[in-house]
């Protein structure tokens, strides 16, 4: 599949006078696509019912005659005040009670009904006026659900959708409305007296005393994302009754609190908006020392990591056919919203580039074209300057422009490795950490960079992944909740298997299942009691390394893997399968990873400090994310660099 750049371009952030040069300029600096009106509605629509569609016109004619294709967004992310005028009750509403009110972005409720319906009207007209342009060849809906805290609400609206939800959950008994005793079973609500007569008894699970039924908090989560899919569903069906162009959503960089598999299986594309610098500093979770070595660079695996994420997710949508991974918004400079904003080494911006196809994305798209003089991202960089000059991160764009017309389509292949993300263990301990700043993701995240410091290419598979033959190891680690058709899926795969910590340790409705965790057929042990650990009190292990946060005491007679210096037993086997009571540190998750890999009879080759690399069909890429160069069996890469070498 050929791979293109592009641009986030605001034609109504500029004088008209310069929209030609600027697609002449954008052509010439080797673009494709443009992305357009994702927050345009109150110049669409200034008044209700009042359209000014012809600058719109304009715009999208005036790029398409510089040979461009526009990917045009549905405005909703950003509803005008006259819309909020309307629906004074759309607005969200925080975990304390307060209104999320209008002067910035992503404004509005999720359950709103009347929002809903706003959404629909404006997203119907806008694919009936651009739906069969020839120019217009990619749709965006609304823009990064979930950023700024916004999937969330606890608003009249969502606990009146939340009640209506949950009749539905619990299915009636002999004719009524909904079955209460059932839900009251499951969530264990004879604890505390907190016992429902009616669904209508039910509450949001915020502004409680002390911490809410877990199993009300998480019911809350996963209703919450399915108004997500609600939402953009309602967009993906109108516009497919104008056109057959692919449509897109751009997923934002650790934001879990919708199921993005769900969403994308809407979709023809997956897209994602990638801040390599913005997110070090802001969601990484690297020690201070990492932050300083890779200040200028971003983490060597987190945008890896993100990629294998939403090519995955990609799948979801993909009816059989290839998935399609596309990063919508590529930092090219500082921004503006991080605690601190420096700018990319010289190189870093094709760097990310071509880490993005490396990892299967099509189509990678520079966020912004013009860095805008005023509003909130005035001080976020864009490919050109203010003044029209260019920008450092042009530069480079215009290289990987001219390296593309030379080199080969990078062809994704399935990778010998495994990992299963799953949105809802993410919910799940987020609502019980049962101990300070532990999340899934991070457990899962440091899986994933052990793999790739092991050197190896990683597939990223979601939880309900049934066809798992061909990986020789699959990770899943965290997962509280496994049904029984993936355990099963796994047995069947021929692949090493490791689960664990905390993986099965919860039933649907989070109640410790009997017999206890992991339950895993054939694999005698189980979890008879777990610890977390503080920060400065490690436990060390047998043989080099040490456990962190997280500790189970394991009991039965699978074979011990590995052990703390005192004997007690972290990790054991039995056949294929290898439960980890233990959230390990870098140096121990590197030894249990090379264990794993013995038996699996995969290839370790570990990467030296900010070197990493990724197979492809016919290529291996060598990624440099340090600060000078650095000698791998291919060759030198230089700093902030890439190195491509032709597989046999």
């Amino acid at each position: 599949m050929e791979r293109t750049l592009g641009c986030c371009y605001y034609p109504e952030h500029w004088d008209e006078t310069i929209w030609s040069s600027d697609a002449q300029r954008m052509a010439q600096l080797g673009l494709t696509w443009v992305r357009i009106g994702e927050f345009a509605w109150s110049r669409i629509e200034p008044e209700p019912g009042a359209f000014d569609w012809d600058w719109l016109d304009r715009a999208i004619d005036i790029l398409g005659q510089a040979g461009l294709k526009v990917v045009l967004g549905t405005p909703t992310a950003t509803p005008p005040r006259w819309v909020v005028d309307k629906h004074p009750d759309m607005l969200a509403v925080d975990a304390q009670g307060q209104t999320r009110g209008f002067g910035s972005r992503r404004h509005y409720c999720f359950s709103h009904s009347g929002y809903l319906q706003e959404s629909r009207r404006i997203v119907r007209m806008l694919a009936e006026r651009y739906g069969q342009n020839p120019c217009v060849a990619a749709w965006q809906t609304d823009n990064e659900y979930g950023c700024h805290d916004t999937v969330i609400s606890y608003s009249q609206a969502a606990r009146e959708a939340f009640r209506d939800w949950l009749r539905v959950q619990f299915p009636a008994q002999e004719g009524n409305a909904g079955d209460i005793e059932a839900l009251n079973t499951a969530w264990g609500n004879v604890f505390w007296s907190m016992e429902y007569r009616d669904f209508d008894d039910i509450d949001l699970p915020n502004l409680t005393v002390t911490e809410p039924n877990p199993a009300h908090a998480l019911a809350f989560r996963r209703f919450s994302s399915e108004q997500v899919v609600r939402f953009n569903r309602a967009q993906v069906e109108i516009i497919r009754e104008y056109t057959t162009a692919p449509i897109a959503h751009n997923y934002m960089g650790r934001v879990t609190d919708f199921d993005h598999f769900a969403v994308g299986a809407d979709l023809e594309i997956s897209s994602w908006d990638s801040y390599p610098l913005g997110f070090l500093e802001d969601r990484v979770g690297a020690s201070e020392q990492a932050q300083r070595a890779y200040a200028r660079q971003g983490d060597p695996d987190f945008q890896a990591f993100h990629h294998d994420l939403y090519r995955a997710v990609g799948r979801a949508g993909s009816n059989g056919a290839k998935p399609r991974l596309w990063v919508m918004e590529q930092q090219p400079g500082p921004v503006n919203w991080a605690p601190y904003n420096p700018a990319p080494l010289p190189g870093m911006v094709r760097l990310w580039t071509w880490e993005a196809f490396a990892h299967g994305a099509e189509a990678v798209l520079y966020f912004r074209w013009r860095q805008a003089p005023f509003a909130q991202e005035q001080l976020h960089a864009g490919l050109l300057r203010p003044d029209s000059e260019n920008a450092p991160g042009a530069d480079e764009a215009a290289q990987v422009a001219i390296e593309l017309k030379n080199a080969k389509n990078v062809e994704i292949v399935q990778s010998n490795v495994g990992l299963i993300f799953d949105y809802a263990a993410e919910w799940s301990w987020n609502v019980q950490p049962q101990g300070q700043g532990l999340s899934y993701f991070g457990l899962v995240f440091d899986h994933y960079c052990a793999l790739r410091r092991a050197g190896l290419s990683v597939d990223i598979l979601p939880p309900d992944a049934t066809g798992l033959e061909g990986y020789d190891l699959i990770l899943a680690p965290g997962m509280m909740h496994m049904p029984d058709p993936l355990k099963e899926a796994l047995n069947n795969s021929g692949a090493q298997i490791l689960i664990g910590p905390r993986s099965a340790a919860r039933d649907a409705h989070f109640s410790i299942p009997t017999p206890l965790p992991p339950g895993w057929n054939g694999l005698d042990t189980l979890v008879a009691r777990l610890e977390t650990l503080r920060p400065d009190l490690p436990r060390p292990l047998e043989g080099g390394g040490s456990v962190q946060n997280w500790l189970e005491t394991l009991e039965g007679t699978a074979q011990p893997v590995l052990s703390l210096q005192d004997g007690t037993t972290v990790a054991v086997r039995a056949g294929s399968v290898t439960y980890n009571g233990a959230w390990l540190d870098e140096a121990g998750l590197d030894r249990l990873v090379a264990d794993l890999c013995a038996q699996a009879g995969l290839e370790v080759t570990v990467m030296p400090e900010g070197l990493r690399r990724r197979d492809t069909g016919a290529e291996r890429f060598w990624f440099n994310y340090s600060g000078q160069s650095i000698d791998c069996e291919a060759g030198t890469v230089p700093a902030a660099g890439v190195l491509r070498e032709t597989l046999g």
